[in-house]
């Protein structure tokens, strides 16, 4: 099983969600720009879409997409996903509002856009952060234990820290948590970023 990463991009998501599986991977970093693989790989002949995350998993198939392979993840472990009878669908529930509502929104921080679109673009995700702070049920998301969602949310938190937007504090202690669990070490570390 191979992750092909960015150092600091979303796919960050994907190499601590491994991590906290335990599963076993290798990982190698892309050069999004010149769309090629540590190694020299045309990155498109891997992800005709031409960015992270890709996921290699043992039976040959890619997988794309955070949702995708963060549930995959957590299908593998089945600890990085709520309980009970809904919690698939709540860990699915929260994958897509990371990624259509939050992720989406830090475009014009990458973009090199005005800096009122900047201003924008921080207030809206301040309101869908502090949704997501409203709803949480413990530590993490979903109560007391990591999900692959916290995972998602980390790197969404490295980034608003980053730009300079606000959170509600209740999702600094979580981005702060995070930081310090082994799992998020050990991707921040093969990433460059500790």
């Amino acid at each position: 099983m191979k992750l092909y990463f960015s150092p600091g991009a979303c796919s960050m998501a994907d190499h601590i969600a491994l991590h906290e599986a335990g599963l076993s991977f290798d990982h190698e970093k892309v050069d999004l720009k010149a769309k090629r693989t540590e190694s020299g790989i045309d990155y498109l002949t891997i992800n005709p879409k031409g960015y992270v995350p890709a996921l290699t998993i043992d039976s040959g198939e890619t997988l794309t997409e955070n949702v995708a392979i963060l549930d995959w993840i957590a299908h593998q472990d089945g600890a990085l996903k709520p309980s009970g009878a809904m919690g698939h669908t709540y860990l699915l529930q929260a994958l897509a509002y990371i990624s259509t509502e939050i992720h989406k929104s830090f475009k014009p921080f990458f973009a090199g856009a005005e800096e009122d679109e900047k201003t924008k673009a921080a207030e809206t995700i301040l309101k869908r952060m502090n949704y997501l702070a409203d709803t949480m049920k413990g530590d993490f998301m979903f109560g007391s234990d990591v999900s692959a969602a916290d995972c998602y949310l980390f790197v969404m938190l490295l980034w608003a820290q980053k730009n300079g937007v606000e959170v509600p504090a209740k999702l600094e202690a979580l981005r702060d948590r995070m930081r310090e669990r082994p799992a998020v070490q050990k991707a921040m570390t093969h990433e460059g970023m500790m």
